[in-house]
């Protein structure tokens, strides 16, 4: 009930732009019935964009040649970090897939989400624009995928089953997070890290297997985290940037218009995914603590403990030692050079050399 109600104050949107493109070359289109593995079901960008991506937008803008089958990741089964080795399989034809958890076979993938890294959705995708490039550049040589799009979750907050008072609350607990740059985050905190899947947090915080976990502001909220959870800590450690792709021999087999359409399609996709995490992220607090407006998440009672100044100093500090000092480490020498002319570039920082 909760989906449907979100997707349908979002369907004139999705269906909107490039509406006189699409009619003009529909014509054009071959008929295909696409195989797509999505991001995990319960997450607003999942809801709202990408499953109307697939199953309204495609459909209706290619004048019905071209339609889809969208299966959400927990909804197979399938370990998000084994999603770039099935598409590159071609297991599906198109993935969306988070890229930081990807991080474990090439540490390239985290380059534009390092944990603090940025503070805003525009600072967000800026800094995933000019990391673009290597990103795409990674994954048709040494994975046989083309980058599509990229786009983002609400930011990464801590969600703790009991109160907590601010960053030093979080010491020597039990604390989920899903990639590499998190760990590095929380090892100055001397904090016990454990990697889970998204669908395996709610009943881990419910027994006390975890003390804390990471995920959106709003992602949390619409899976279910808030009846779990007592506070929520917004320090930020990133947006679970995510990407559409598609795998390279699919791509090659398309012919030009088909290529364009899709190019078209995506460009829209990416835009719309980051209108919605600008609103997810407006609204993620006035959802888990009971307020209005909040159309896209649900009502709920949770408290939010404000980030004291002392602990954004800390996490600053740990962002320009912990952080980038460990991600340097596994991407290498001519990764950081590379990062420091662009994102580091756009952000006024810069990684040390490994």
């Amino acid at each position: 009930m909760f989906r449907n109600a979100v997707v349908a104050a979002f369907a004139t949107v999705a269906l909107a732009g490039g509406a006189d493109i699409e009619a003009a070359s529909a014509q054009e289109l071959p008929s295909l019935q696409i195989k797509a593995v999505g991001l995990n079901g319960a997450t607003p960008v999942s809801i709202i964009d990408e499953v109307p991506f697939w199953t309204e937008t495609i459909p209706a803008a290619s004048g019905g040649r071209i339609t889809a089958q969208i299966t959400p990741l927990d909804q197979m089964g399938i370990d998000d970090k084994t999603m770039l080795r099935l598409l590159k399989l071609g297991v599906m034809d198109f993935a969306g897939m988070d890229i930081s958890k990807m991080a474990g076979d090439d540490a390239v993938f985290e380059g534009c989400d390092l944990a603090g890294l940025t503070l805003t959705p525009a600072e967000a995708r800026a800094a995933c624009e000019a990391w673009r490039p290597v990103i795409d550049e990674t994954l048709q040589r040494d994975w046989g995928v083309k980058l599509l799009a990229i786009g983002g979750n609400t930011p990464q907050v801590f969600w703790c089953r009991e109160p907590i008072d601010g960053l030093d609350s979080l010491r020597g607990k039990k604390i989920r997070v899903f990639n590499n740059t998190m760990r590095d985050f929380l090892a100055g905190l001397d904090a016990t890290v454990i990697s889970m899947a998204f669908a395996e947090v709610v009943p881990a915080l419910n027994n006390g297997v975890v003390d804390c976990a990471v995920t959106g502001s709003l992602s949390g909220n619409t899976a279910g985290w808030t009846e779990v959870t007592e506070a929520i800590y917004p320090l930020s450690l990133g947006w679970s940037i995510n990407i559409l792709a598609v795998n390279l021999k699919t791509w090659q087999r398309f012919d030009e218009p088909t290529k364009a359409f899709f190019l078209e399609q995506a460009g829209a996709y990416e835009d719309k995914m980051w209108r919605t995490l600008t609103q997810a992220t407006d609204e993620a607090a006035n959802c888990n603590t009971g307020q209005q407006p909040c159309t896209l998440g649900k009502l709920a009672s949770t408290t939010i403990v404000p980030v004291a100044e002392k602990d954004s100093a800390a996490k600053k500090a740990l962002l320009e030692s912990a952080v980038l000092a460990g991600w340097a480490q596994r991407c290498g020498a001519d990764c950081v050079t590379e990062w420091n002319e662009t994102v580091g570039a756009k952000l006024g920082l810069t990684a040390p050399a490994p």
